[in-house]
């Protein structure tokens, strides 16, 4: 049986816990300019129409009575830190896969803690006494159905699916609720006639895989109740990423890149921090009229060095040739090898090695920052910190 364990409304959470005032209070957490978006909302604000990723503005002009306060990601993370530590108590096999949720296979643990339910229940109570916060717990046999299970009943709740409870549950479930049902692929469904994940069964995999491609086989196995994907441990990273939405939309390609750059380096110094290289770079454009795109490029040659990733970035800038203003830009990393694993280079090759020099300046910048401050060293072509945001 897997668990999947999701905080409610962590960030707004976490403010109404250290400021006992603000319980019961219309809590939103975001960026604090017009131009930011909600990262949480308490369950207060929700009823108001308030959700993740609303424009701040529109969030102010939709729930005029709301509390609205910066991030606080340090305390976040401290917090996160304490809930996981909590959960590996149930189980090693735990995987983290953001900084509210994570994966428990819980198979093992009937002996020692009793049924699913009472795992779960334990689970939800530790927390509660020990951090103070409130969590929503799904279980199930696979862990699809773990992750759906868990917002059924928010917050603060409970939902068990046994395996003899899946074929009738897969036949009623709305085919939005499956993960990784965009509305693109859901609009294909559904001019196919397919409103619940039951309904896959009826149709041929040839038909399926024509129109949606690889997603056409993983939900074929979906609806058999099939989901194969293991619990990984918490060490097991998938990507890095660091994005900002802009002060001001912008086609400015030598400002983008100086966005870049920074983003660059908070990718590089991540990746030095799980001891790890990436094999994939990738770009991530929203442009004004919230059209979003992600490009991605993979390497000959795994890296953390912040010229490296930058460089990549900035082709995939090049090749996008930007026709509207930008609102938001990020890079992410991903597919990584360990620290200390042979890389591969051709005889003729000199990236490996001019990747290991970019490295060592990246490490040798670290050690200067942890010793005498973050801001002591920064490169050149970056813009002074201290100067306001001025795109064009």
């Amino acid at each position: 049986m897997i668990t999947h364990v999701d905080m409610d409304a962590f960030y707004a959470s976490v403010e109404q816990l250290d400021t006992p005032e603000l319980k019961g209070r219309c809590v939103i957490v975001g960026g604090t300019t017009h131009r930011g978006v909600v990262s949480a909302a308490s369950y207060e604000a929700r009823k108001h129409g308030i959700h993740s990723a609303m424009p701040i503005f529109q969030a102010k002009q939709t729930c005029p009575q709301g509390i609205f306060l910066p991030p606080r990601m340090q305390r976040y993370k401290t917090i996160s830190r304490n809930i996981m530590a909590i959960l590996k108590t149930v189980s090693p096999l735990v995987e983290m896969v953001s900084i509210d949720e994570a994966y428990i296979d819980i198979s093992g643990c009937s002996r020692r803690m009793g049924t699913s339910r009472e795992v779960a229940m334990t689970i939800k109570e530790t927390i509660r006494q020990n951090i103070g916060l409130t969590c929503s717990v799904g279980v199930a046999p696979v862990r699809f159905l773990a992750k759906i299970a868990s917002d059924m009943d928010k917050p603060d709740g409970l939902t068990v699916i046994h395996p003899s409870q899946v074929n009738a549950f897969i036949k009623a479930l709305p085919i939005q609720k499956v993960p990784g049902v965009g509305q693109k692929s859901q609009q294909a469904l559904k001019c196919l006639g397919i409103r619940f994940l039951g309904d896959i069964q009826r149709y041929p995999e040839e038909m399926l895989v024509k129109r949606l491609g690889k997603f056409g086989h993983r939900l074929i196995h979906l609806a058999q109740g099939i989901d194969t994907t293991p619990v990984a441990t918490a060490t097991a990273h998938k990507q890095v990423s660091s994005e900002r939405t802009l002060a001001r939309d912008t086609m400015d390609p030598h400002y983008l890149k100086q966005i870049l750059l920074q983003q660059s380096g908070r990718v590089s110094k991540a990746l030095r921090k799980r001891s790890v290289r990436a094999k994939v770079v990738i770009l991530k454009l929203k442009y004004a009229n919230f059209q979003q795109v992600t490009r991605r490029k993979t390497l000959e040659t795994p890296t953390q060095s912040t010229e490296a990733i930058y460089q990549e970035a900035i082709q995939l800038l090049e090749k996008d040739h930007l026709t509207q203003k930008v609102r938001l830009v990020g890079v992410g990393a991903s597919g990584f090898i360990r620290m200390g694993e042979p890389l591969q280079m051709s005889l003729f090759d000199q990236a490996p090695a001019q990747n290991q020099s970019w490295e060592k300046v990246d490490r040798a910048i670290d050690h200067i920052s942890k010793k005498f401050g973050k801001d002591l060293v920064h490169r050149a072509s970056l813009p002074d910190p201290s100067k306001k945001e001025s795109p064009t």
